[in-house]
Formats: C-alpha cells, sequence, structure tokens
C-alpha cells in the first residue's frame, strides 16, 4: 500500500508546496458563522485565493474540519465560491450547512479557476506535462498543503475531504496519498478510467486529469482503497454519464476488495434514476457520514 502510495506521487511528479502565508481580507458574517476571505501564498510564488468558515459560537475547541475540493463544470469562475454559494448540481452550498453541524471547512481556488481562472486549463495541462508535472499533480499538491495548514490550526481536530465531481475525484485521491486524512466522502465521480477509456467514454473528462502512465500502475478503486480502512462515502447517480455502468462496477468491485476486513467502513449510496448531480438522500449522508467521522 505504502508502495502505490509513492508511485502515485511519482507519476504526479514528485510535486510538493507548503503555505507560507494566509493573509486575511476580512471576515464577512454569514448567518451565525464568520466566513474568512483569506490570500494563500505558496513557497513557489503561486497564490490562491480562499474560503475559510468557523463554525457557530459558542463552540468547544477543537473542531473538526472538511477541506472541501470544489467541481469543474466548465466553470472556470466559480471555485472557492462553491462553499458559499454552491452550484446547480447541488443542493444547496456545503459551508452554512458544514457550519451548522459544527465543522469548519476550507475551499480554495485551484489553478485555472476563481481568481486563477486567467490561467486556461488547456494550455497548463499541456505545459506541465511537458515539463512532468501534471496538473492533476499541482492541483493535488496544494490541496494537500491547504489540509497540512488546517492541521497546524490550534482550533482544529480531525479533517475529512469532501467534493462533487472533479472536487469528488480529488477528495479520494487527497486521502488515498495523505494518511492522516481522516476519512473521504465523494459524489458524482467514481469510474474506472481504464474502462472509460476502453469504452470511448473518457471524454467527459478535462485535460486537468491526465496522469501519465497511470493506467498500467492502478485502477481508480485500487487508488480510492488505499483510504481503507478509514471511513469513505461513495455517492453516484447511476444516469450519470461521467459515471457508465461498466466503469463504476469495476471501481466498486476494487474498492469493495480494499474494505474486505471493514465493510463497515465503506459506504455506497446510487440513486437509479439520478444523473450528474447530488439528491436530497445523498446530502443526509454525506452529513451524517461527516459527523460520525470526525466524531
Amino acid at each position: 500500500m505504502t508502495d502505490l502510495r509513492a508511485q502515485l506521487l511519482r507519476l504526479l511528479g514528485d510535486q510538493h508546496c507548503e503555505i507560507t502565508e494566509a493573509k486575511s481580507h476580512g471576515s464577512t458574517p454569514c448567518g451565525a458563522f464568520d466566513c474568512h476571505d483569506l490570500a494563500l501564498s505558496f513557497d513557489d510564488g503561486q497564490e490562491s485565493r480562499a474560503w475559510f468558515i468557523a463554525p457557530p459560537k459558542p463552540h468547544i475547541a477543537p473542531v473538526p474540519a472538511v477541506l472541501y475540493c470544489h467541481a469543474h463544470g466548465n466553470n472556470y469562475a466559480i471555485g472557492r465560491d462553491e462553499l458559499l454559494g454552491g452550484r446547480p448540481a447541488l443542493i444547496a452550498p456545503y459551508g452554512p450547512a458544514l457550519a451548522e453541524a459544527g465543522i469548519a471547512s476550507l475551499a480554495l481556488d485551484l489553478p485555472c479557476f476563481g481568481s486563477r481562472s486567467d490561467l486556461a486549463e488547456p494550455a497548463m495541462a499541456r505545459q506541465a506535462l511537458w515539463h512532468g508535472k501534471p496538473l492533476f499533480g499541482r492541483m493535488l499538491a496544494e490541496l494537500a498543503a491547504a489540509a497540512r495548514w488546517l492541521g497546524d490550526r490550534p482550533e482544529i481536530a480531525q479533517i475529512a475531504t469532501l467534493g462533487l465531481s472533479m472536487g469528488a475525484t480529488h477528495a479520494f485521491w487527497l486521502a488515498a496519498l495523505l494518511p492522516e486524512i481522516a476519512g473521504a466522502a465523494h459524489l458524482a465521480c467514481f469510474a474506472d478510467l481504464g474502462t472509460l477509456v476502453a469504452t470511448g467514454r473518457d471524454n467527459q473528462h478535462g485535460p486537468y486529469m491526465m496522469v501519465p502512465g497511470l493506467l498500467p500502475l492502478a485502477r481508480t478503486g485500487e487508488i480510492a482503497g488505499l483510504v481503507a480502512p478509514r471511513p469513505q462515502l461513495v455517492c453516484i447517480g447511476q444516469a450519470d454519464p461521467l459515471t457508465p455502468r461498466a466503469a463504476l462496477q469495476t471501481g466498486l468491485r476494487d474498492l469493495r476488495t480494499a474494505y474486505a476486513d471493514t465493510p463497515d467502513r465503506l459506504h455506497v449510496l446510487l440513486e437509479p434514476d439520478l444523473g450528474h448531480a447530488e439528491s436530497p438522500e445523498m446530502r443526509r449522508e454525506v452529513l451524517k457520514f461527516l459527523r460520525n467521522t470526525l466524531h
């Protein structure tokens, strides 16, 4: 398992970065909770904006937190704002719901999104591959840095990952690569990539996701299986074009194999008639899962 993690990190370009400064641009009251506008500086000179939401006061510190991974949706303007404003595929924004559950949350603009949307994804992905540093690897490196930044805060206890679509992929990959992540919940994106390629269904995904040499090394379910035995929640609409039946079945088979010794820690919710979206039942299961995982 450790060896697979190391091999995946090599394929991702062994990329590493740290947040050297989180400068506050003010705090906005959002109902009963505080929303902090942050400018994050990475040690290689790149910058991002982030929302950090603290749960309502009074609360007992330390509190659990969710590193929220935003979606793609071909809408490069959203990014971190998904945490506060949501997007059409979601029932409602997750930030307020998490805060009401006593869970802090952090979401940052990944490259090409939000405050960084001046960077065109196709060009950035192509140039990154020429340097042997896949864009997907950079995204995960920044999310890992954000997880460490959260973990270093004295008011934060355990951390879980959560995301939909592109954010779902980031959520389970990050938990797979970082053993300190307590668990992962992901929605609307869990398909075996090899099966997608073999059936010609891989063109639904953006260039950010290209990792050279990945398919001979590991299947999607095997990567997500690195999260085991930590808790994991998979929510999928079975009418979702990004998760066709054959690719979903392969992914779930591998994932269930990884959880063979701890099947109670793997939770799968399939909605037969749902497309690429969150359902009310998914929302209930995600919040229940996070409350249980983060105690």
